[in-house]
């Protein structure tokens, strides 16, 4: 991909400027150590399934349907997140990187599920045709399957010490992504509910980026005060996520996000901008940029091991896809 779905807005500006929470301000480039982080998972991604691919005879087009969507780009945020909250806490690449493509896979699983027909329906994914539009509802079905197995065979690679924990940390945090998804499913049918939208928020997205931040910590062997600093900074900068999530679907465009917009008020989703408005989404936004920078604390001054972190939750604000 050529654009990034970060910004190298000044993110001092974030916490002066609280009026800027909009897509309307975004900014097309991402900060320089991001885009090493990133182009060092694709890189990564690609060999992996080089790896597994180069071992089966394939009598289908499964394996493509996977790397349809795994290469299709995408932000890369959940495994970037393993390895600068792995380097964060004192630990190195090497260690966290399994956990890294464990996460990917998972997410591009519910990525690949989320956009079929039973689901929200979506033609567009990334600037491409989804999945199932390329390859068919029953292949794109068992891409997902594939993809979530294999993210659990890509933890066996972990270091001995921390793989069950991992494992359990990453089965327990997908299981609440799909509690979220079949609540979001769900709420389709309900009137806007604060509570409702909350309990979406956290299972559908904010608790697998709070995986990702978590599993870097274990993967570093980091104490439990650090593993829990990293664990409420990811849960924070996911509801960030979710809410800068959207207000785009209200103020971007299909152009710079990749996919359709519009089609959660179309689909009478559970939103925060349905619930409780705009100007309070962009309020509550904000909030949660502040929580997840606060959380940083006990991995000492900002300026620190934690500066990337900080900065990335400040970038949430300046979102444009």
């Amino acid at each position: 991909m050529v654009r990034s779905p970060l910004t190298t807005r000044d993110t001092r500006q974030v916490t002066s400027s609280r009026d800027a929470a909009s897509p309307a301000h975004a900014a097309p480039v991402a900060p320089a150590w991001f885009e090493r982080r990133r182009a060092q998972v694709d890189a990564a991604l690609a060999a992996d399934l080089k790896i597994r691919e180069s071992g089966t005879t394939s009598h289908s087009r499964l394996l493509e349907a996977v790397e349809y969507s795994v290469s299709s780009g995408g932000k890369r945020l959940r495994p970037v997140l393993v390895l600068e909250c792995c380097v964060a806490a004192g630990g190195d690449d090497a260690a966290g990187l399994p956990a890294a493509l464990a996460i990917e896979y998972v997410h591009t699983f519910s990525l690949i599920h989320d956009d079929l027909p039973a689901m929200d329906d979506d033609d567009l994914r990334r600037g491409r045709p989804t999945n199932h539009k390329v390859y068919g509802e029953a292949v794109a079905i068992l891409a997902g399957d594939w993809l979530l197995a294999r993210a659990f065979e890509r933890l066996g690679d972990a270091p001995p010490r921390c793989a069950a924990v991992l494992s359990e940390c990453l089965a327990n945090d997908t299981l609440a992504m799909i509690e979220g998804q079949a609540a979001d499913i769900a709420g389709e049918s309900t009137p806007p509910n604060a509570e409702l939208v909350r309990f979406v928020h956290e299972h559908k997205t904010a608790r697998l980026i709070r995986a990702a931040c978590r599993m870097g910590a274990i993967a570093a062997g980091a104490s439990p005060l650090i593993e829990a600093a990293l664990s409420e900074y990811g849960l924070s900068l996911g509801r960030a996520f979710q809410i800068a999530d959207d207000l785009l679907d209200v103020l971007g465009s299909a152009a710079a996000t990749g996919k359709s917009v519009g089609k959660d008020a179309a689909r009478n989703k559970q939103t925060y901008p349905a619930v409780f408005g705009i100007d309070a989404s962009r309020a509550q936004l904000m909030h949660c940029i502040d929580a997840a920078k606060q959380a940083l604390g006990p991995l000492g001054p900002l300026g620190g091991r934690s500066a990337n972190l900080s900065e990335l939750a400040g970038l949430m604000a300046f979102r444009d896809r």
